[in-house]
């Protein structure tokens, strides 16, 4: 994919719904049921969805990823940790994309990127083995130089680049923090452009940081989940995800700064 000097191009908008099913398992039960979730945030502008299914399934489970391979007409994004058990379902369900994360079971969420220097000959066979069926991969990973370029070198496609740093920095009034993590973004996905990778970015970003990071011409895609569920509790997905892609097109160039 490339970016047209002229024209922006449009950044896609991958919605995360883990937390519909976080709520679900909640109380037990089907409801609230997070392929619904996923219909109505394609309805409302969602470019695909992306769902980790965690080794203690504490919010999706194996029945939710099979039924939104079958139901969505949007690609899935499988966000899995680099395990014999999760590729076996990866290679099953045939996802249009797996993103490789790092997972500890005592985390509440992921809590940085993947290391893919100390863990190259662990991830090597299982990117080879998704790439095998058709899978494209993904490594969620820190935007730096080494883990980049091992990125390209271990066969993935596809970077994101880790945002909560920068997104943590800002929400913790730190300027200073906060810009040296923008500029360290900024370098990462230029450096993986450069190398022919596919850039992404996700976790923590809100309105106003993916309105910012929109700029940032080479990244192609954000990932983003926590943050839309949690507006989705005052103003419904749909209003949510709306607002969400007016940002992003704001961010790139693509409508008016005073577009609201």
């Amino acid at each position: 994919m490339t970016l047209d000097s002229k024209r922006p191009e449009r950044i896609r908008l991958g919605v995360n719904i883990d937390h519909v099913a976080t709520v679900r398992n909640a109380r037990g039960g089907a409801r609230p049921d997070p392929v619904r979730a996923a219909m109505l945030a394609i309805g409302a502008g969602a470019d695909g969805i992306t769902a980790h299914l965690r080794e203690d399934r504490r919010h999706i489970r194996d029945e939710d990823m099979a039924r939104l391979k079958a139901e969505i007409a949007k690609p899935l994004n499988y966000e899995m940790a680099a395990t014999a058990e999760m590729l076996a379902i990866a290679r099953r369900i045939r996802p249009h994309a797996c993103c490789l994360v790092p997972e500890k079971r005592e985390e509440r969420t992921t809590e940085g990127g993947l290391d893919v220097l100390g863990g190259q000959n662990h991830l090597r066979p299982y990117i080879a083995e998704l790439k095998e069926v058709g899978i494209r991969v993904s490594l969620f990973i820190e935007p730096d130089r080494a883990p980049i370029e091992m990125s390209k070198s271990l066969g993935a496609d596809i970077v994101e680049l880790h945002t909560g740093s920068w997104c943590h920095a800002i929400e913790a009034g730190d300027t200073a923090k906060a810009e040296t993590e923008f500029r360290r973004l900024k370098s990462g996905a230029a450096i993986a452009a450069a190398a022919g990778l596919e850039v992404h970015a996700g976790h923590g970003l809100d309105f106003e940081t993916a309105e910012k990071l929109a700029s940032v011409s080479e990244f192609v895609e954000f990932n983003i989940g926590h943050f839309l569920m949690g507006e989705a509790v005052f103003v419904g997905l749909a209003q949510a995800i709306a607002t969400m892609r007016l940002a992003m097109d704001r961010g790139r160039g693509l409508i008016p700064v005073d577009a609201r």
